[in-house]
């Protein structure tokens, strides 16, 4: 049956099988010559012809006109119909709802809010650009909201989001559950690599990265990683610069073909922003083809303000001095160097002490290189904001999540006054509970897959009371994501890493049954 080939061929095309619907719904209403075919929704002459032979005899032709034959059309529409939403003052007004509740920007993430239509332009524009059904779509950094308004334009996309600002990650994951969308939220910070279920397997990234060469260029390089097929995948980067400064938009641009990108197209002033003033409040729309992977380069100073800024000249050395000695090594060896952050790699393994410089923390890094670093004692500089360290309700929530490993204390009396220093020591297993056992296993291992860390942490913690297939049969019977389950605990925003550790202590309640 031809439709069966026209479904491969449309299969094909992957995201890029949106035109082709659009030739078979001009055949579905009514006669058109082959130059409409062409002309109307911008394909290639020899693509309709290849579609054209697809369809063999459910096609009909008079001189150089075609259409499908009437007695299939229905058949067709449904199979491949071109779906455009006309009206989207109820999606407007929902994404209004959202951008008024979203947390506030953080000027040292360099935030600046899109507005409401810019976030439903590039919901609509994607839509009718992309064939979204059944795609997927990564968003790097999405204090736009983006993500929710492509989902409520088309909700048969999958979406993942990926961002430093653990506040928005629950934001939408909360917004995202109560709509019952497809949409999954992991934590990542590009300057440290993204998130292993990220690499290699998404069709479209957008992205609305920090304006700096450094930070356009690292976050289209992550886009790059991130595409399953370089061939037909896409990244969509907004950018804008001032008039009065074209060298930096030029300086952008070469650092985008440094990867090796082709702009198939520059869309002026499709983004609108409430700030952003320097550059006329608006961002161009970058529609990049990859032509190859290109190794990106690291780097933590990408936004133009705060601690992490190109400008920004860093910590004192009086403090990196104190942050060293509250690490102390054995008498033979020196104090430790501050390292600087960074977790892609457990870090500290079996030292008896780590010094780490955070003083740059946006919020985030300070958990994770607790998670990462495994030394008897770990000093960390962090900044006198720091969600952590700012308030009595910051400091308990970040002990709950790591006391089952570390107590900490948080010293303000250091000779940097704009700095923190928080110290951890390891706690003694012998003074926690079976569930206190088991979360601390889970803790010890933040980079493996989940599923198998908490499996082997429920095995340890019994002592080998409990079998391989008893221990995975608690965890996949555990009131846990099943897609959690494959990711690792380091990738996890922290909301779900605090709903997830209770859980974790709870299945252990399944050991002292079994020792019964």
């Amino acid at each position: 049956m031809t439709i069966d080939q026209v479904r491969q061929l449309v299969a094909e095309r992957g995201a890029h099988a949106r035109k082709l619907r659009e030739v078979l719904s001009l055949l579905s209403e009514d006669w058109h010559p082959l130059a409409e075919l062409v002309r109307l929704p911008a394909v290639p002459r020899r693509t309709v012809q290849d579609l054209l032979r697809a369809l063999g005899d459910d096609a009909e032709t008079s001189g150089d006109r075609y259409r499908i034959a009437p007695g299939l059309v229905a058949s067709y529409r449904a199979e491949f119909g071109v779906s455009g939403v006309r009206d989207h003052t109820d999606v407007l007004r929902q994404i209004l709802v959202d951008i008024a509740d979203v947390p506030p920007p953080l000027s040292s993430l360099d935030h600046v809010q899109a507005t409401a239509e810019t976030a439903l332009n590039r919901a609509v524009w994607l839509n009718a650009t992309y064939d979204l059904a059944g795609r997927r779509l990564l968003c790097l950094g999405d204090h736009d909201l983006t993500s929710l308004a492509v989902a409520a334009v088309n909700p048969d996309v999958s979406i993942t989001v990926v961002d430093l600002d653990e506040r928005l990650l629950e934001f939408i994951d909360s917004r995202a559950s109560a709509r019952g969308l497809d949409i999954r939220t992991l934590h990542c910070d590009m300057r440290f690599g993204l998130p292993q279920a990220a690499l290699e397997s998404f069709d479209l990234v957008f992205s609305d990265p920090p304006y700096t060469p450094e930070g356009m260029g690292l976050f289209a390089g992550r886009g790059v990683e991130a595409l399953e097929d370089i061939a037909t995948g896409r990244v969509l980067l907004a950018y804008g610069f001032s008039d009065r400064t074209p060298a930096l938009g030029l300086k952008v641009q070469q650092e985008l073909q440094k990867l090796g990108l082709v702009f198939e197209a520059i869309l002026p002033a499709f983004h609108r922003f409430d700030g952003a003033q320097a550059i006329g409040s608006a961002a161009d729309l970058y529609v990049c083809r990859p032509t190859g992977r290109r190794a990106v380069a690291g780097g933590t100073r990408i936004y133009t303000h705060g601690a992490q800024s190109v400008e920004s000249s860093g910590p004192s050395k009086e403090a990196l001095t104190a942050l060293s000695d509250l690490a102390p090594r054995p008498e033979s060896s020196p104090p430790p160097k501050p390292r600087a952050a960074g977790w892609t790699e457990p870090v500290g393994k079996g030292a008896a002490s780590l010094a780490v410089d955070l003083s740059a923390d946006p919020g985030p890094w300070l958990l994770r290189t607790l998670l990462s670093s495994s030394p008897a004692r770990l000093a960390c500089l962090v900044p006198n904001n720091h969600p952590a360290v700012s308030s009595e309700a910051g400091q308990k929530e970040l002990q709950e999540l790591v006391a089952t490993r570390f107590t900490l204390k948080f010293l303000r009396n250091n000779p940097d006054s704009k700095t923190t220093i928080v110290v951890a020591d390891q706690v003694l297993t012998g003074t926690l509970s079976l569930g206190d056992r088991t979360v601390r296993e889970v803790l010890m291992k933040a980079h493996g897959k989940l599923r198998n860390v908490w499996r082997e942490a429920l095995i340890t913690a019994s002592q080998g009371v409990l079998t391989k297939r008893q221990a995975t049969e608690i965890v996949d019977n555990a009131p846990v994501a099943a897609d959690d389950l494959e990711l690792r605990l380091i990738d996890l925003p922290k909301h779900r890493i605090a709903a997830l550790l209770p859980e974790v202590s709870a299945s252990a309640r399944y050991v002292e049954r079994s020792e019964g």
